[in-house]
Formats: C-alpha cells, sequence, structure tokens
C-alpha cells in the first residue's frame, strides 16, 4: 500500500537518501527542512508516518497542541552538537487492513539510515540520543523498535544486552503496554521515549489503557502467588533495571539503566 510519509530534517543527505529510498518502494515521501519548511505543508494528520528531527521541536509541538501530533517531548540542549534527538509518529498511520509487517519494514528502514548518520567514531563516545516513538499496539512493530534502542545501548557504550538483561526489561514492558494497557488494539498507540548516553539508558513507555495500581499486583515470590501469572513481569523489571518508577495513573513506565562503568567505579 502507498504511504504518505514526512521527513523533517535539517541534515539534507538523510532525508536526500530516505527520500530515495522509500520513494523507490512506491511510497509518497514529503521533505520539510526546518521550521519554515514545515510551515506549508498544513495539516500532518494526512501524513501516516512523520520522521522528526527534534531540532524543530518548537513548531511541530505547536502542531501537537492542534491535534496533528501528540506526546511530542521536548529535547533539551540543542545547542550541543552531540546530542543527536528524533522522533518516529505513526499516530496518525491509517488504520484500515492494518499490517505491522509493512510498518516495520518502513521503520526499520529508517532507522538504519539513521543509525548510519549519527555513528561517526570522532563523536560516538559523547554521543547523547534523544530517541521518540508513536506506534499503533503491535508487538511485532515492538520488536523492531526493541532491536534498534539495543543496539543504540550498546554501541553508545552504557551496557551489553548480554551483561544487563535488558532486551528481557524492556520486552516485558512492551508487551505489557501493548497486552495489557492497550489490549492489543491498533487503534490506540504506545509512546516510546528514549534518552541514552554514555553515563546511563532512561526509557519511558506510556499505552492509552486505564493504568493499573501497581501497589496491588500479587507478589510473585510469595507461595501464594506461585501459580498465578501476574506481577512477574513487574518483578522481572525491578529486579533488571536500577530504578523503576510508575505514573500515578499506572499507564506510564519509567526505567533507568546506569552505565556498567559507572555502577562498577560505584560498587569498588
Amino acid at each position: 500500500m502507498k504511504r504518505r510519509i514526512l521527513i523533517i530534517d535539517d541534515h539534507e543527505d538523510l532525508s536526500t537518501e530516505l527520500k530515495t529510498q522509500l520513494g523507490a518502494e512506491g511510497h509518497e515521501v514529503t521533505c520539510a527542512n526546518g521550521r519554515e519548511g514545515v510551515k506549508t505543508l498544513g495539516n500532518l494528520k494526512t501524513f501516516d508516518l512523520i520522521v522528526i528531527d527534534l531540532e524543530n521541536v518548537e513548531f511541530v509541538a505547536e502542531k501537537r497542541l492542534k491535534g496533528e501530533c501528540v506526546n511530542l517531548t521536548e529535547a533539551k540542549d540543542q545547542s550541543d552538537s552531540h546530542i543527536r534527538a528524533f522522533k518516529v509518529c505513526g499516530a496518525n498511520y491509517r488504520r484500515e487492513n492494518f499490517d505491522d509487517e509493512e510498518l516495520g519494514k518502513l521503520v526499520a528502514e529508517i532507522l538504519t539510515h539513521k543509525a548510519n548518520f549519527v555513528d561517526r567514531e570522532e563523536i560516538l563516545k559523547q554521543l547523547h540520543e534523544k530517541i521518540e516513538f508513536e506506534m499503533p499496539s503491535s508487538i511485532a512493530l515492538m520488536e523492531v523498535v526493541l532491536d534498534y534502542l539495543i543496539a543504540r545501548v550498546e554501541k553508545i557504550g552504557v551496557t551489553s544486552e548480554e551483561q544487563s538483561n535488558l532486551r528481557v526489561a524492556l520486552s516485558e514492558a512492551f508487551i505489557n503496554a501493548v497486552k495489557h494497557g492497550n489490549k492489543f488494539d491498533a487503534g490506540k498507540a504506545v509512546h516510546i521515549s528514549a534518552d541514552i548516553s554514555p553515563h546511563e539508558a532512561r526509557f519511558t513507555i506510556e499505552d492509552q489503557g486505564e493504568g493499573f495500581d501497581v501497589s496491588k499486583i500479587p507478589d510473585p515470590r510469595d507461595q501464594s502467588n506461585l501459580f498465578k501469572p501476574s506481577g512477574r513481569g513487574v518483578l522481572i523489571i525491578q529486579n533488571i533495571m536500577d530504578e523503576v518508577s510508575y505514573s500515578e495513573r499506572g499507564n506510564s513506565l519509567t526505567m533507568i539503566k546506569r552505565s556498567d562503568n559507572d555502577n562498577s567505579s560505584k560498587s569498588s
């Protein structure tokens, strides 16, 4: 199916390459260079997928207030040349005959190109990435996002997958958001943000469900709860991550994993 894709990016080499690649696959790709370029586009709801360079956050935030692209987190310290921040927004992705494999392939292509443009050796050790995804509820699609985030955490040097079990914790959080929060409703979105620096990786996963009270989940370590399925995912996440917190409503989870180097220095 032909999709309408908007790329808002100040780096013409990235947007040009993406436009060539995605256009060759039959998609309609529009590129906007900065704030002035976006002004001429009108209603962003007409685009299925939006890739946003968060240096444009001010104007896109104005669009959000009009209901055209939601939950955009402001990237701070944009003057720092080592900060690389972007968002992939599929909140308006057309849901009729929804195909998560199709969307997953599109997102994977975009992320591959994005990684190639921010991995120059001279800045890698100081790289600070702010990443956001707003996607329809889909386990398969979450796997694409998970693969990318794990790779970025390892590339920037926070921790390795083998040492941290980070994939297990993030998988539990993603599944909980899609399955328990949004109840597999592709009409509802999952919002994922990651803030990754050499010192730590911070993840926030938010669904559009009713939420829950984490204090009321049965403790799976209690013998009376051994055969109850609920609570295990929450415990796994708490054991793997260095910090875990839930919003008051319970539909948003924030997790922090600190650098292996930082943890080693503190424990020695």
